[in-house]
C-alpha cells in the first residue's frame, strides 16, 4: 500500500462519490479471474486494489469524524502493525 495514492484516492473519494471507486474495484477484482494474465499484471491489480480498500476505509474513518490527517496515519499504523506480526 502506498500512503500518496491512498490520500489522493481519499480526496478523489471527497470529490466525487465513494461508489466510484467500489465499482472500480469489483471490477478489477472481476479482472483478476482471466486466465491470460500473467504475475506481475495480477500483482498490479491486486496492489490497486489494496490502495482503493485502504481509502474506502480511510473516507468511512472521516465520515465519522475523525481528521483527514489521524485517519491517513491511523489506518498506515494499523497496516504496518498487521505487517509485523
Amino acid at each position: 500500500m502506498k500512503l500518496p495514492i491512498i490520500k489522493h484516492l481519499t480526496s478523489f473519494i471527497e470529490e466525487n462519490d465513494q461508489d466510484y471507486v467500489l465499482e472500480t474495484i469489483e471490477t478489477l477484482e472481476a479482472l483478476t479471474e482471466v486466465p491470460s494474465l500473467k504475475d506481475e499484471e495480477l500483482d498490479v491489480i491486486g496492489e490497486l486494489i489494496s490502495n482503493m480498500y485502504g481509502a474506502v476505509e480511510v473516507s468511512k474513518m472521516m465520515k465519522d469524524g475523525t481528521p483527514k490527517k489521524e485517519a491517513l496515519n491511523s489506518f498506515m499504523q494499523r497496516v504496518l502493525g498487521a505487517i509485523d506480526k
